[in-house]
């Protein structure tokens, strides 16, 4: 039998909702949100067809029918079938309906607004946050809608009418038995910063209108779970403000301890109101009576009591590149340009947008993964993401948020630092193009996951902030569109390196007990590693450089001709410059959040960028362009007689395979030479591949002229040298 409902203006009834029927059409105020909170009196948005019940809010855009609409006030199929088989549900079970919290709103008399205005509550305020009014438990209460973590309504906390008497306690909880919460819960989302935990629920609605992120237990001052705690472990500042009175004095005091207890790395505050409060003893007084402001109450009145203590940053001293890589020496061996800069790139994560990213593209088992990850101990374990097969949906639903209301799922990755290890594929890099190329600071995404029903689903992802990307594979071959976003890098394979790693591994695993504490003894990586926290405290957004027309000319002095990718290689010369005066902010020039590079910021950038932009002048990784120059011309040069030979020939993969061995003392396989590296080297240019003309089967590789007979001078590539001449910024 077909499923039938009942009318929509039947169903609106029900529920109480006040409409006007007009031209086949019903009008009220919209139930989804807030849009129609500055509409006229007499004047609503949310259209239905009074025949099929569609509905249409002209203001917000929300579709749909009376299904849907049962659905988001709470109710069931049940609920608005024509024929009912049980009564309908008013209310869901050991809960509140977003029904409940609206007639509760409508009600608020004015006496009662007029009470809220005087505590600072606007009318907008009462508005966002559904303060209502209602019977219960045989009194009149003041209803405060609370919403659990994902942002449903759970239950009201009800405080009684201020003009009448507490002989049954001041608050209660509606329905029966509801457990306290915090209310504030969005306010965590996102946050890394500061929050305010304060006495009650009008002072974290006042607090929070004035910018200060705040939440509160429900169950007042004395109250604090320690199941709530996990979720402010990424805060660096914690203030606590309580009410000016004993019970507020023994709350503060027993909330300290109970988070000093948990959150080692977090600043804990008190606040205690000031001394000139003789009438009133919470916050909404402080405001409203006595000329409160948040600057007054976060600085002047705010105290650490415990947590992590500021960092004293008069023991740093200005660094360069050598004192770094001799820090990273600790434990990574050899491959100097490589992890300095891999180190830069991870400290690029605490600006606002002067982040790069990095490729390590080599075969199995060369390290490509140990670098990143051997200075990622380093940083904070909260800012670095380590992911390994990882498909852009899992990415999603792992990193992100859910908002159960607006149904989007928020990845926020500012100052973060993400590792790909090991990645088969670049799906998700895909799916994060703009942000590595750093087009737009919050991007709007779609996915679609099943229901439980077994059908799509549709949500939004929103992906905000620039992290610093490392990205590890053991694919050579990188999409264009991909590697034009990242530094392409290889780990060393000399023999010198690989010996050099397998004493560190002997004695490292031989006994990890004393390797760890003697490594976390070292002064200088400890004293780096407070560096780093100092660094990310002082929560710089931008970098500055002076004189850019002398960057212009040092760049265009060493490049008679330019090509399309110089418009990148500016930009992560500029990068480095930048991240190298980040390493030493207490010595540069500042201006708020903004910090000026120097003149020995873009001399170490330009020395480390020398070192490394060769390869990067082809789009090539490291590895392949040194297989290049170590293999392919060698092998090419000795069959030609070094250039004597009457008619040169070119090379076959075989003779290749064989001079890689001979070269490394290791095999490389067939297909990676045959589907990656022989591409990328024609694509870049540096060969050319033709026929066999005695063997029409074979393919012979021939490394270009230009490359193999030309000096140094000719090529179009900065000197390695590292001289930068005489450079005033």
């Amino acid at each position: 039998m077909e499923f039938q409902t009942i009318t929509i203006s039947q169903y609106l009834k029900e529920k109480g909702m006040e409409f006007v029927e007009r031209n086949g059409e019903i009008v009220t105020r919209c139930v989804f949100n807030d849009c129609d909170a500055d509409s006229r009196a007499n004047e609503a948005h949310l259209y239905f067809d009074a025949e099929t019940g569609q509905y249409d809010c002209k203001k917000c855009g929300e579709q749909g029918n009376i299904i849907t609409l049962a659905r988001h006030l709470g109710d069931t199929l049940e609920d608005v079938a024509k024929e009912k088989t049980q009564p309908s549900k008013k209310r869901k079970k050991n809960g509140i309906t977003i029904t409940d919290v609206e007639r509760c709103h409508k009600a608020l008399p004015d006496r009662i607004r007029e009470y809220l205005h005087d505590r600072g509550i606007t009318d907008e305020l009462i508005s966002h946050f559904k303060l209502g009014w209602g019977e219960f438990y045989g009194s009149q209460w003041i209803t405060i809608p609370i919403k659990d973590i994902d942002g449903n309504f759970s239950f009201f906390k009800l405080r009684r009418d201020p003009d009448q008497e507490t002989e049954d306690g001041k608050y209660r909880f509606y329905p029966a038995g509801s457990k306290a919460t915090l209310f504030g819960w969005d306010m965590l989302k996102g946050n890394t910063d500061m929050i305010v935990i304060c006495e009650g629920e009008f002072d974290a609605i006042l607090l929070t209108s004035l910018g200060i992120p705040t939440l509160t237990s429900t169950a007042g001052a004395g109250t604090f779970k320690d199941e709530w705690i996990p979720h402010l472990k990424n805060l660096k500042n914690i203030h606590i403000c309580f009410d000016k009175d004993d019970a507020g004095a023994k709350g503060v005091e027993k909330l300290v301890a109970q988070l000093d207890t948990h959150l080692s790395k977090t600043a804990i505050h008190q606040i205690t109101l000031p001394d000139r409060m003789t009438d009133g003893k919470d916050v909404t007084d402080y405001i409203t009576k006595h000329n409160g402001n948040p600057d007054e109450l976060l600085k002047e009145c705010s105290k650490q009591v415990a947590g992590r203590q500021p960092i004293d940053t008069s023991k740093f001293k200005p660094l360069t590149s050598d004192d770094v890589v001799r820090v990273l020496g600790l434990t990574i061996k050899k491959d100097e340009e490589n992890k300095l800069i891999t180190f830069l790139c991870a400290l690029s994560a605490y600006t606002e947008q002067s982040q790069f990213n990095l490729s390590f593209n080599a075969p199995s088992s060369t390290g490509k993964s140990f670098i990143p990850m051997e200075v990622s101990t380093l940083f904070p374990t909260e800012d670095v993401m380590k992911l390994g097969d990882c498909s852009p949906k899992a990415f999603f639903h792992e990193q992100g948020e859910y908002d159960k209301e607006s149904n989007t799922m928020l990845v926020d990755l500012s100052r973060k630092i993400l590792i790909f290890l090991d990645q088969p594929h670049n799906s998700l890099l895909e799916r994060l193009r703009s942000l590595l190329s750093h087009d737009q600071k919050e991007m709007i995404s779609k996915i679609t996951d099943k229901n439980r029903k077994g059908g799509n689903q549709t949500k939004t992802v929103i992906l905000r902030g620039y992290p610093a990307v490392i990205f590890c594979s053991a694919g050579l071959k990188i999409d264009e569109q991909e590697s034009t976003r990242f530094i392409l890098l290889s780990p060393q394979t000399s023999q010198e390196k690989l010996r050099f790693s397998i004493q560190e591994k002997i004695k490292k695993e031989s006994d990890y007990e004393t390797y760890r504490d003697d490594l976390n003894a070292n002064p200088e990586r400890a004293l780096l590693k407070e560096r780093i926290e100092a660094i990310k405290d002082e929560a710089i957004d931008e970098i500055r450089i002076e004189n850019p027309e002398l960057i212009e000319q040092e760049f265009f002095s060493k490049r008679a001709k330019l090509k399309p990718r110089h418009q990148r290689d500016i930009g992560r010369l500029m990068g480095l410059t930048k991240i190298f005066a980040l390493l030493n902010v207490w010595f540069r020039e500042r201006e708020g959040s903004t910090i000026v590079a120097t003149k020995e910021d873009f001399e170490e950038a330009l020395k480390l960028w020398n070192k490394i932009s060769e390869s990067q002048e082809y789009n090539l990784p490291p590895y392949v362009y040194e297989l290049y120059k170590d293999v392919i011309v060698p092998a090419y040069d000795e069959k030609n007689a070094f250039g004597l030979a009457a008619d040169p020939s070119g090379i076959t993969r075989k003779e290749i395979l064989q001079k890689h061995y001979e070269v490394y003392g290791r095999m490389v396989q067939d297909w990676q030479m045959r589907q990656q590296i022989i591409p990328m080297l024609e694509t870049a240019g540096l060969i050319s591949q033709d026929p066999d003309p005695d063997d029409k089967r074979r393919i012979l590789i021939t490394p270009t002229d230009k490359l193999t007979t030309s000096t140094d001078s000719e090529k179009d590539i900065v000197s390695d040298t590292g001289d930068v001449g005489t450079i005033s910024l």
